[in-house]
């Protein structure tokens, strides 16, 4: 993508008013105005809050809101210029219950609030496999931490990745470390029984791996409160 076409995106954004970009001061020194209050403030509603990790364009989670309108949905990554698809997608076509952040997913406890959130999705993160790149791996002991600060108690997460190396590294940890297991597939497309959700919605990336064979991986777990 060219310079100037990000910028336009990035000022395009900035119109948006279901895009949310606050800077890293107003997350670590003060207190952000929208967290304890997304369902309020953003969605004027009470419905469950759903958290999109590394959003991308944000093709899944503007899916997610329209196959479950009586849920809210936020898209977060830091690439502003990629999500400016999805956000202007739900605009364009007026899907109220998604929202955009624009931020990196370390500072996800400064956005939110402690039991604010229902629910995560991790979809196809970067595994992070060389050994010093660990500390970056979404699924590490460190981001489980955040996740559960601000998950309510019964709160879940998924986890839907190409790649095996970080389903069983997850898979491995989940269970060293004593959290909860709901449901694990190392390719939903070919076993029976998949959940519906994670076969029936499919990122642009996502149908090429399928193209490719590639086996898509699935986890549903709660972190141990």
């Amino acid at each position: 993508m060219g310079s100037k076409n990000k910028l336009k995106r990035f000022k395009e954004n900035e119109t948006f008013s279901n895009v949310f970009q606050p800077s890293r001061d107003e997350l670590v020194n003060a207190e952000y105005d929208l967290k304890g209050k997304w369902r309020t403030s953003v969605f004027k509603n009470e419905n469950p809050l759903v958290l999109e990790l590394g959003c991308g364009k944000g093709e899944y989670s503007v899916a997610l809101a329209k196959k479950y309108p009586n849920k809210n949905f936020v898209g977060i990554d830091i690439k502003g210029a990629r999500f400016w698809r999805g956000a202007k997608t739900a605009i364009e076509e007026d899907i109220p219950n998604v929202a955009f952040l624009r931020t990196q997913i370390e500072l996800i406890d400064h956005a939110f609030a402690e039991n604010e959130v229902d629910e995560i999705w991790i979809t196809f993160p970067d595994p992070q496999i060389k050994y010093k790149r660990t500390k970056h791996r979404m699924t590490n002991e460190a981001f489980l931490k955040r996740y559960k600060k601000i998950l309510k108690t019964d709160g879940v997460v998924n986890l839907k990745t190409d790649s095996e190396f970080m389903h069983g590294y997850t898979l491995g940890l989940l269970h060293g470390a004593g959290h909860e297991v709901l449901y694990a597939n190392h390719n939903v497309y070919k076993q029976e029984g998949s959940p519906e959700e994670v076969t029936s919605i499919q990122t642009f990336y996502e149908s090429q791996y399928l193209e490719q064979n590639k086996p898509i991986t699935y986890i549903r777990f709660k972190i141990k409160h």
